[in-house]
């Protein structure tokens, strides 16, 4: 299930600086709801129920400031650690272990649509616009502008990002 490949990825995010988080401080943690709206809608999309779907996807806007496309596709491990300001557009796909912050953007550019790769975290604030590939294990700090191609374990930061 989806939904607890999440919950056990925001385990391992909260047990990285001390002790190990429960299962239940990861369900009561800020961003779970958003994530369980996600999935639901992603569920309902999948069994081609996309009118129902928009029922999480406008709970998920109302209730915790997050809009994330219908379409859009994450693998396991997908947490937002804070939903507030988060948009994704639904051409986003997104592979395993993908973690965001706050007010988060990925979007779409003249049709092109960024494609993210496994254990990716992107900080508050980050932008990432247009038909470009973040590689596996890369990091975009917080308030970057991402409009190319992120290599695989780099950094990218600043406006426009630049990798380190």
């Amino acid at each position: 299930m989806l939904l607890l490949a999440d919950l056990r990825a925001k385990q391992r995010l909260y047990s990285q600086y001390g002790e190990r988080c429960s299962l239940l401080k990861a369900v009561m943690a800020d961003g779970t709801s958003a994530n369980a709206l996600y999935r639901l809608q992603a569920a309902l999309a999948r069994w081609r129920l996309a009118p129902l779907a928009l029922v999480p996807h406008v709970l998920n806007k109302w209730f915790n400031g997050c809009v994330i496309g219908v379409r859009a596709s994450f693998g396991p491990g997908f947490v937002l650690i804070h939903p507030v300001g988060v948009v994704i557009n639904s051409s986003v796909q997104g592979g395993s272990n993908v973690w965001l912050e706050s007010s988060v953007v990925i979007g779409d550019n003249r049709g092109g649509c960024p494609r993210l790769g496994n254990d990716v975290f992107i900080g508050s604030g980050a932008k990432v616009i247009g038909g470009l590939q973040v590689g596996d294990r890369a990091r975009i700090g917080a308030n970057a502008v991402v409009l190319h191609d992120v290599p695989d374990g780099a950094t990218a930061v600043g406006i426009p990002a630049r990798m380190r």
